[in-house]
C-alpha cells in the first residue's frame, strides 16, 4: 500500500491545506457533526491510502504518475460556476445539445448548478436539489453522513472535500428524460469534486442522460466525481453517460448503485476520444431479491488516451439477474482497460449473470488489458464471462470489396457494425442517433486502415 509519504506530488499538499481551510470555514459550520466526522474519517483514510499506484490490484493497468506530476488548485474550484457563468453556460448548452431530444435539462459548470431548468417546469415527482443545500437540511443530511467506500481512495477524497453537486428525489414515473450537462472550464489547473445523490422511490421511474463536455484550453481540470444511486422497491432507472470532454480533462467517475427488491437499473456508458484519462468505476449492489441489472459500454480511444472501465456486480440475494456487455475500439497509441467482476454471495442462489468484453484493436501500438472475473460462493447459479481481442475480419473485408465498396469505407463500416451491438440497446431514438453521429465523427474513414502511428 502506498502512503502520502511515498508520493511526492504537489496535489497532496494542496489537498491537506484545502481540507484544513475548509474545516475551519463558515461553510463547514453549517454542516451536522455527523457529516463533519464523516469527512474527517474519509480524509484520514485518504491520507493513509494515498493516490492509487500500479501496486494496487484495481489499478495495476492504470498508471497515474504522468497525471499527478501536474499541479492543481483546490481554491476556486467550487466557485467556478460563478466565475464562468453566462457565456460558458451557453457554450455548454450548445455543445451538449442532443438534436431531437425532448428532455428537462440542467447545466452544471465545474460541478455547480445555477438552479435553472429548461425544457419545461419540472413535473410532480421529480425534485432537484443542490447538494450544498441538502447537506444542511436535517431531513436530507443523513444520506451523506455514513459513507461506505472502503479502501477506495478517490471516493474518500471526494467525501472529505465535496462542496456541491446534484441531488435527485424521484417519487413517481417521470414522463421524459432529465438531461444533466456537466461542463468543465478553467483558467488554471483545478481539482473539481462533484457529489451527486439520486434517490428513486418505490415504484418510481426516471431516465437520466449525462453528457460530459469541456472547453478546449491549456488549463487542466481533474474531475473526481462521486454518484450514489438508491433504487427502492420496483423502481426503474435508465442511466446514460456520454463522455466527450477535451484533452485537458482527467475524469475519474465513481458510481455506486444500491438496488432494492424487484428494481431495474440500466446503464449505458459511451466514452469518446478526448480526455487523456478516463476512469469509470461502476459498482452495483443487488441488496434484495429479484433485482435486474444491465450494463452496456462502448469506448473509442485515440492518441495517447487512457480509458479504464471497472465494474463490480455484487449479487447479495437470490433470484437476481445481471447482464454486461462492453466493447472497445482502440486507435493509435491509446490504452483501454476493462476489469469487470461479478461477485455471488452464498445466499444468492438462482443468480443469473453474464459478462462479455470485446475489443477491436486498429493500431499495432494500441493496448487493451481485459480482465473479466467471476467469484462465486453459491452452488445453484448460471454465470458466464468472456473476452475477445481482434482485428478486422479479412473475410468480411473481401466480401465488402467484392461488392464495390472501397477499402477505407469497408473498414469504417465494420467498425460501425462492431459498435452496433451496444448502440442498439439505447431505447431513445434521438440519443441513439446522437451516439452514432459521434462514432462517425471520431472514426473517419482515414482511421479505417490499421495505423502504425
Amino acid at each position: 500500500m502506498s502512503t502520502i509519504h511515498e508520493q511526492a506530488v504537489p496535489l497532496f499538499e494542496e489537498i491537506v491545506n484545502g481540507y484544513n481551510k475548509r474545516s475551519a470555514s463558515d461553510v463547514a459550520e453549517g454542516e451536522s457533526m455527523d457529516l463533519r466526522r464523516a469527512r474527517q474519517s474519509a480524509f484520514e483514510k485518504f491520507r493513509l491510502l494515498g493516490f492509487p499506484t500500479i501496486r494496487n490490484e484495481d489499478w495495476k493497468y492504470t498508471n497515474l504518475t504522468r497525471f499527478l506530476k501536474e499541479e492543481y488548485e483546490l481554491e476556486g474550484a467550487a466557485r467556478g460556476s460563478d466565475d464562468f457563468a453566462g457565456t460558458n453556460t451557453q457554450s455548454a448548452v450548445e455543445t451538449a445539445t442532443i438534436p431531437g431530444l425532448d428532455a428537462y435539462r440542467v447545466v452544471l459548470v465545474n460541478g455547480v448548478w445555477d438552479g435553472k431548468v429548461t425544457g419545461g417546469p419540472l413535473p410532480r415527482g421529480l425534485e432537484i436539489i443542490k447538494v450544498a443545500n441538502a447537506v444542511t437540511d436535517p431531513s436530507l443530511a443523513p444520506y451523506f453522513e455514513n459513507p461506505k467506500w472502503g479502501n477506495n481512495a478517490f471516493p474518500n477524497l471526494n467525501t472529505a472535500l465535496f462542496t456541491d453537486g446534484l441531488m435527485l428525489n424521484v417519487t413517481r414515473e417521470i414522463d421524459k428524460p432529465l438531461h444533466v450537462v456537466h461542463y468543465y472550464d478553467a483558467e488554471r489547473n483545478i481539482l473539481v469534486q462533484p457529489r451527486h445523490l439520486w434517490v428513486i422511490g418505490a415504484g418510481a421511474g426516471v431516465t437520466v442522460v449525462e453528457t460530459i463536455n469541456s472547453a478546449t484550453g491549456e488549463a487542466r481540470v481533474w474531475v473526481n466525481s462521486l454518484t450514489e444511486v438508491i433504487a427502492h422497491r420496483d423502481a426503474r432507472i435508465d442511466h446514460l453517460v456520454i463522455q466527450s470532454a477535451a484533452a485537458g480533462v482527467r475524469l475519474v467517475n465513481h458510481t455506486t448503485v444500491r438496488q432494492k427488491k424487484q428494481s431495474l437499473y440500466n446503464n449505458y456508458t459511451f466514452t469518446f476520444p478526448g480526455a487523456e484519462l478516463v476512469r469509470n468505476d461502476l459498482q452495483l449492489r443487488l441488496e434484495e431479491d429479484h433485482t435486474e441489472t444491465h450494463l452496456y459500454g462502448l469506448y473509442l480511444t485515440s492518441g495517447q488516451q487512457l480509458v479504464d472501465n471497472h465494474t463490480l456486480v455484487d449479487h447479495q440475494k437470490p433470484n437476481c439477474f445481471s447482464n454486461e456487455l462492453y466493447k472497445g475500439v482502440l486507435l493509435e497509441r491509446s490504452t483501454g482497460v476493462f476489469n469487470g467482476k461479478v461477485y455471488v454471495h452464498q445466499d444468492a442462489q438462482k443468480t443469473n449473470a453474464f459478462q462479455q468484453n470485446n475489443n477491436l484493436v486498429i493500431s499495432k501500438h494500441a493496448t487493451i488489458d481485459s480482465k473479466p472475473e467471476l467469484e462465486i460462493f453459491a452452488d445453484d447459479v448460471k454465470c458466464s464471462h468472456g473476452s475477445t481481442v481482434g482485428q478486422f475480419s479479412e473475410d468480411a473485408l473481401f466480401y465488402l470489396r467484392a461488392r464495390g465498396i472501397g477499402d477505407e469505407a469497408a473498414r469504417a463500416m465494420l467498425i460501425a457494425a462492431f459498435a452496433f451491438d451496444v448502440t442498439e440497446k439505447i431505447r431513445i431514438g434521438a440519443i441513439e442517433g446522437y451516439v452514432n453521429e459521434l462514432i462517425n465523427q471520431h472514426i473517419p474513414v482515414s482511421h479505417g486502415k490499421r495505423s502504425d502511428d
